[in-house]
């Protein structure tokens, strides 16, 4: 008996990151930070690639608009692409897809070029993010997940506050082109170690394959991008009133719909399983995130603008002043994951959406003549509610889940915090225009703004008590009293 026990492995330490998860979530950084500060990097460079090719504003802002309607496109085929591929060779795939596409991009020579290969990032991209937490949570096995999340949610938290920035810096130092060739050593380095750490999960060959719902595609992917669409094109003089708007929306709403009853009578499995909202796990971090994007994203949009419209800063000095929100972000990452899963992360989220409404009141009185210090304290402040809120609600939403629901799950969040942020940019626009109107003074513009920023505080605090909805993160598992002897 001592003999056999001897031999049995020593329970492993409840409070530690198995190294293989390690190895495997910075392997899915690296290969993930070219997709991640792509999405931002991009929109200081919109002046400049109108004047190279010559194109109008309301053209070039498709080398944006398409890469993030790219991206809805293929989000929801993430699931049924790794069950026919597996997960490493769909990595690599997307990510071999996203390096062609980034380099196709810096080789464009006229503005229609450059959208259509910026599709191809966003077609990559779109598998590429739901996939990185998949497979992060299937590794975990529900063990340390607040800490897991808070090294996977890095990038995600980082880029659209830390690409403006390094956009700001490549375009001071070298032309637009280096925008995308950036990427590639960040491609290259990544799909090395993906082939080296991820698990080779590829599918047994006499396994029966995955078939594809066609019908719940033709739905699903257009419904969705339809959606992201309308959105984009909300305008402040008009609102959502406006055709190019209500059309895509109404659309969008249809087609989204249209899938949710086929997805729930369905025998076999849809694109993505809507009845995953039957968990609470899924459906209140959904809605959670959702409500961050709001926050996360309509913040990004009215910050910069403030910064250079009232303050009278550059775009890459805008870019500048938002680093401390990206340092507090950095910050809350081993904070909130420690929280997460020592106090749950309901409690981790409650805290951090209030603060995000704390840091943000600040705005809300701001003029032209208020002391910059303090905007940077808050800025710092909100960064670190900001990051938590995100990590908390991401983390809760896989309790209790299956392995083979977890991709189900990673998409329906991916697509949730997304819709909220085109969600919130587009109300925070409207408002923002509405109530500057023909203003042209430093004090006028910042009594609009001021109207701004208390919606985003009240769009952040109708996600407090939200909060209570999630669970629990489910207790460490600890040895058997037989292990321990």
């Amino acid at each position: 008996m001592s003999t056999s026990r001897e031999a049995e492995p020593v329970p492993a330490d409840p409070g530690r990151v198995d190294p293989a998860v390690l190895r495997m979530a910075i392997t899915l950084i690296v290969g993930a930070l070219g997709v991640v500060f792509d999405t931002t990097i991009i929109s200081v460079a919109l002046n400049d690639l109108a004047k190279d090719f010559g194109a109008t504003l309301s053209t070039i802002q498709w080398v944006s608009t398409g890469y993030m309607l790219a991206v809805f496109v293929t989000i929801p085929l993430a699931g049924w692409a790794q069950a026919r591929l597996g997960g490493r060779r769909l990595w690599v795939v997307a990510l071999g897809g996203f390096l062609v596409g980034s380099i196709l991009s810096a080789l464009a020579w006229n503005a229609t070029s450059l959208i259509a290969f910026r599709i191809v990032q966003g077609l990559a991209g779109g598998i590429m993010m739901p996939l990185m937490y998949t497979l992060l949570m299937q590794a975990t096995k529900g063990r340390n997940i607040g800490k897991v999340m808070a090294i996977i949610t890095v990038p995600t938290a980082l880029g659209p506050i830390l690409g403006p920035v390094l956009g700001g810096l490549v375009l001071y130092l070298a032309d637009w082109r280096w925008l995308f060739l950036i990427n590639i050593p960040f491609c290259l380095v990544g799909i090395w170690l993906a082939w080296r750490n991820l698990p080779d999960d590829r599918p047994a060959a006499d396994r029966p394959r995955v078939r594809l719902d066609t019908v719940g595609l033709i739905l699903l992917c257009p419904g969705s991008a339809a959606l992201l669409y309308g959105l984009s094109q909300v305008d402040g003089s008009t609102g959502f009133a406006s055709a190019q708007v209500l059309i895509p929306l109404l659309a969008g709403v249809a087609l989204v719909g249209g899938f949710a009853v086929w997805a729930l009578t369905r025998a076999s499995a849809p694109l993505v399983d809507v009845r995953m909202f039957r968990h609470r796990s899924v459906a209140s971090s959904s809605t959670l995130l959702f409500l961050g994007g709001i926050s996360l994203f309509g913040s990004m949009m009215l910050l910069p603008l403030y910064f250079q419209q009232v303050r009278g800063a550059t775009p890459l000095g805008a870019g500048l002043l938002l680093i401390p929100q990206g340092v507090g972000a950095l910050v809350a990452r081993g904070l909130a994951g420690k929280y997460m899963d020592r106090v749950g992360s309901r409690t981790v989220a409650l805290v951090a959406f209030v603060f995000v409404a704390a840091s943000t009141v600040p705005f809300a009185f701001v003029t032209a003549d208020t002391d910059e210090s303090l905007l940077m304290a808050a800025l710092f402040v909100r960064g670190i509610a900001l990051g938590a809120a995100m990590i908390a609600p991401m983390g809760a939403a896989f309790v209790g889940l299956e392995h083979e629901q977890i991709p189900d799950a990673s998409m329906i969040t991916r697509v949730a915090q997304q819709i909220g942020g085109a969600v919130g940019v587009a109300i925070l626009l409207v408002i923002l225009q509405q109530n500057i109107g023909d203003a042209h003074t430093p004090s006028a513009l910042a009594d609009g703004y001021d109207h701004a920023f208390w919606w985003s505080v009240a769009l952040t605090a109708a996600a407090v008590p939200l909060c209570l909805l999630l669970p629990s993160l489910p207790e460490p598992t600890t040895p058997t009293e037989d292990s321990k002897n």
